[in-house]
């Protein structure tokens, strides 16, 4: 059975085509793992068939009375909900069933018995509903998958509207997952989870009997959990069934046929071309060079597609720092309350450290008050002499106006535009991207322009808080090449282990000095 048609779709922003005349359908039980370089559509493609963007050419059509779940950053959380009120509202049609049951029930001391009769019948048929959809098991539900997600880890007591981007997209995701829709469409779920929340999120859509749409660059976690992928690649949308090692396969299969017929028939094509030219004008052999020229004309020529631009990511050097970047002394990390018992740490020039833990107990304001961004609970932090740090944020709040181009400039005036352009390209993105808002661009294309800064920094320090959130597979294959590279000291927080192994000379587990209770 067919959920989702799409026919002839194409859209683009100004003179960048991002579709052309795709066409597709999405079947009942599929798990599509969507994929591509940042940039080629995967967003816009979300935001397309959940009509939150309308395209410029093309339908898309959902089938009769599909249920469509869709992690949405951006929902709105009304202020004074805790996150047990916004988990419940995923059963909201329940509670709808059991208020109408319960105003039958209101009715019955004022009707004759023959409409009694009726009342019954109906209220039998809506506690029967309830009881099939575990209405009364409610309450356990939200907690096993507010579990599964960490949710428990800051209290489901706790209000929405003081809550981080990344709490804010567990409570979603987690919504979205007690909704169990008729399909699932997910946007980099893993993004905000820490490793073993994405190991529950796993085995949860393993098991997950509808069909979903998932859109991840973490390749463990995709491959483990998809059965069919979806490539977008140069304005098209094509299907290679099987997981995404298969995908590999098949691709760079086809690539080398493509391109091994296109060097056969350029030269063939190059082996007419002359004939005709030798020939037309001899009376002789005229009517042979319109013959071969009829067949160029007629000829489907084989066009492969441009190359995309390949980041290449490397950091500028500082001059050697001393031998201690940083160290603490009794410091309590915190806002409101301690999130830390008191630390006593200390980095060394040469080290390369990944901070581990979960989410919610205080890997970023360790680095918020390492860098003297946020003021300790109590105790202190002294860096080292001769540093040059550089700072990549998880959240950037405000919206940069300004054009790639400008934004770079506005940080090294210096650059001629040339150079700008250079540095942007550099990082793997096109000419158009380039001369794009920053605003328009893709999450994995703002992380880019976010890296140009940085790498054109001179640093001896790289304090980089979940980098990888949203790069494209090559990106982030090359950001670990260029962290290896590095001869200066990197403070690192990811969720993907499979990124900072081969980076890091050590890994601190946050969960040893935390005082959240596991």
């Amino acid at each position: 059975m067919s959920l989702l048609t799409v026919t002839n779709l194409s859209h683009g922003f100004g003179d960048r085509a991002i579709f052309d005349d795709v066409s597709f359908r999405l079947l009942a039980g599929e798990h599509i793992g969507l994929i591509g370089a940042n940039g080629e559509g995967k967003s816009t493609f979300m935001n397309i068939i959940t009509g939150k963007l309308e395209p410029d050419a093309g339908t898309v059509e959902w089938s009769k009375h599909t249920r469509v779940g869709y992690l949405d950053q951006h929902t709105n959380l009304k202020e004074g909900m805790t996150i047990r009120d916004v988990l419940r509202t995923a059963f909201q049609y329940l509670y709808n069933m059991e208020e109408e049951m319960n105003n039958l029930f209101g009715k019955m001391g004022e009707v004759e018995p023959d409409e009694l009769e009726k009342l019954l019948e109906e209220t039998g048929r809506i506690q029967d509903a309830l009881t099939n959809n575990d209405f009364y098991m409610i309450d356990a539900k939200v907690e096993e998958v507010a579990n599964g997600l960490g949710l428990n880890e800051f209290g489901l007591d706790r209000e929405v509207h003081n809550l981080s981007g990344g709490q804010r997209t567990k409570v979603l995701l987690a919504k979205l997952l007690l909704e169990k829709p008729d399909i699932l469409l997910l946007d980099e779920p893993t993004n905000y989870l820490d490793v073993e929340h994405i190991e529950w999120l796993k085995n949860y859509l393993l098991e997950y009997d509808h069909a979903f749409i998932l859109i991840s660059h973490d390749l463990p976690f995709l491959n483990s959990v998809v059965n069919l992928i979806y490539h977008m690649e140069n304005q098209q949308v094509n299907r290679y069934p099987g997981d995404y090692h298969e995908f590999q396969r098949v691709y760079e299969m086809r690539k080398q046929q493509l391109a091994s017929a296109h060097k056969k028939q350029q030269k063939e094509i190059a082996n007419l071309k002359d004939f005709v030219a030798r020939n037309k004008a001899n009376a002789a052999t005229s009517k042979m060079a319109m013959s071969r020229q009829k067949k160029l004309d007629k000829m489907d020529v084989i066009e492969l597609d441009a190359e995309k631009p390949k980041p290449h990511f490397h950091f500028n050097q500082a001059r050697t720092p001393g031998k201690y970047l940083f160290e603490t002394t009794d410091l309590v990390i915190g806002y409101d309350e301690p999130l830390s018992r008191p630390l006593n740490l200390s980095m060394e020039r040469g080290q390369k450290i990944a901070l581990s833990g979960a989410n919610g107990i205080g890997k970023t304001t360790l680095l918020r008050s390492i860098l003297g961004e946020i003021k300790p609970v109590s105790g202190s932090v002294q860096q080292g002499e001769h540093l040059h740090i550089g700072y990549f944020e998880q959240e950037l709040k405000e919206t940069s106006q300004n054009t790639c181009i400008e934004e770079i400039w506005e940080e090294f005036r210096h650059f001629t535009q040339q150079e700008v352009r250079a540095s942007l390209a550099k990082c793997g993105l096109t000419r158009k991207h380039i001369e794009s808002k920053v605003q328009v661009l893709s999450g994995g294309e703002k992380a880019k322009v976010r890296l140009c800064k940085l790498i054109n920094k001179d640093t001896n320090l790289l304090v980089l808080d979940e980098p990888t959130n949203h790069l494209d597979i090559d990106a982030k294959n090359e950001l670990k090449r260029a962290l290896k590279e590095y001869k200066g000291s990197v403070l690192l927080i990811s969720h993907e282990p499979d990124f900072y192994q081969g980076i890091v000379t050590d890994v601190w587990n946050c969960e040893d000095w935390t005082t959240k209770v596991f």
